[in-house]
């Protein structure tokens, strides 16, 4: 049922007038009526010029691109090469350009279902989700009432690195195998020899971190090897360096740390660096993403290669309509193991001998 102007003056107990003006922000409106206005606005899911059918169903040129961290190479591959696949897939002359606009959540929830309602009320073409998700019920399910509304607006819905949404049939999903490359990841630690291994994971409330940790420990399970300390802290540098003091108190002989993206393994390396410690020598580094600074870390870093450029690629050209979407809506996309440098076989007692 489409919501009107009338609704929304109901619920928030002024006249249609006044929610106009402020929606339109053209005559001076007291702020709680303002306030007021705006929650009503969000309640309901008021889009814009909702009462006319005929366009209701229309889109704009706008794409939406949703990413947690623009700076963080992760997304800036991913975002840049959807960017240049949605150019690409124009028509030319007035023939399907859109224009691509990258919003930065800064992992904010709230931020994310934000930029969703003002992508609805844009009447976007396509919005594009990348990333992993918040694990959290009552946001996943106002996601996914997002994402329904955004797609019975006739808005293509793309998730790309992230896992389907519960709830929401709508969306095409390209979804990193990050299980199996993290299972991989310990398995080549465990057969250069290692059998005490920390581990620096991402968020705790992340789809991401849980993937990759259950990835990790699984490997474990199946050798027999006992769990080593975990750490859990935000995807950066700094996380990585406090980690890894954490874990060689924690476990003073551990051989190798898998961390939880390459920039954590980064820090991890600093900090073991700053102790005394040699990388693989002492103790064995492996991050995860193949970032591009990874082959010139020194020792350059075994981590697990994900296809970043390509799958931006990919869900660029899902949202511009121009490839099918996955059977069943969903895509695995498998990472590959890089072994380079900043692992080797374990030698005498651990970090501390």
């Amino acid at each position: 049922m489409t919501v009107t102007l009338a609704d929304v003056a109901a619920r928030a107990r002024v006249s249609p007038a006044t929610v106009s003006r402020v929606l339109n922000g053209n005559y001076p409106v007291a702020a709680s009526t303002r306030e007021r206005v705006l929650k009503a606005v969000d309640e309901l899911d008021y889009v814009l010029n909702g009462p006319a059918s005929a366009l209701a169903a229309a889109t704009s040129d706008l794409v939406g691109v949703l990413v947690n961290d623009i700076a963080d190479p992760f997304f800036g591959i991913m975002a840049s090469a959807a960017q240049s696949a949605i150019g690409e897939s124009a028509t030319g002359r007035g023939g399907g350009e859109k224009l691509a606009v990258v919003c930065n959540t800064g992992g904010s929830p709230e931020r994310e279902l934000t930029y969703l309602t003002l992508l609805q009320r844009q009447r976007a073409a396509a919005v594009i989700l990348m990333g992993g998700s918040l694990e959290d019920p009552e946001h996943l399910a106002a996601t996914a009432g997002k994402l329904t509304k955004l797609a019975e607006a006739g808005t293509r819905v793309v998730l790309c690195g992230r896992p389907p949404v519960p709830g929401d049939a709508s969306a095409a999903a390209l979804v990193f195998d990050n299980r199996a490359g993290a299972r991989r990841l310990t398995e080549h630690l465990l057969g250069l020899g290692h059998r005490r291994i920390g581990y620096v994971a991402g968020p705790a409330d992340r789809t991401t971190t849980r993937h990759r940790l259950e990835g990790h420990r699984e490997a474990l399970a199946a050798a027999g090897v006992p769990e080593g300390p975990t750490v859990h802290g935000p995807y950066d540098r700094a996380s990585g360096h406090g980690a890894a003091a954490e874990l060689l108190a924690r476990d003073p002989h551990l051989t190798a740390v898998v961390a939880a993206n390459d920039t954590v393994a980064l820090g991890v390396c600093a900090a073991l660096r700053e102790r005394g410690l040699s990388v693989p020598g002492d103790v064995s580094v492996a991050g995860f993403d193949d970032l591009p600074f990874s082959v010139d870390a020194v020792p350059a870093l075994t981590t697990v290669r994900l296809p970043l450029h390509e799958a931006g690629v990919r869900a660029g050209r899902l949202a511009m309509g121009a490839e099918e979407p996955p059977a069943g809506g969903e895509e695995t996309v498998p990472g590959e193991l890089v072994v380079r440098g900043s692992t080797g076989a374990p030698r005498g007692g651990g970090a501390l001998r």
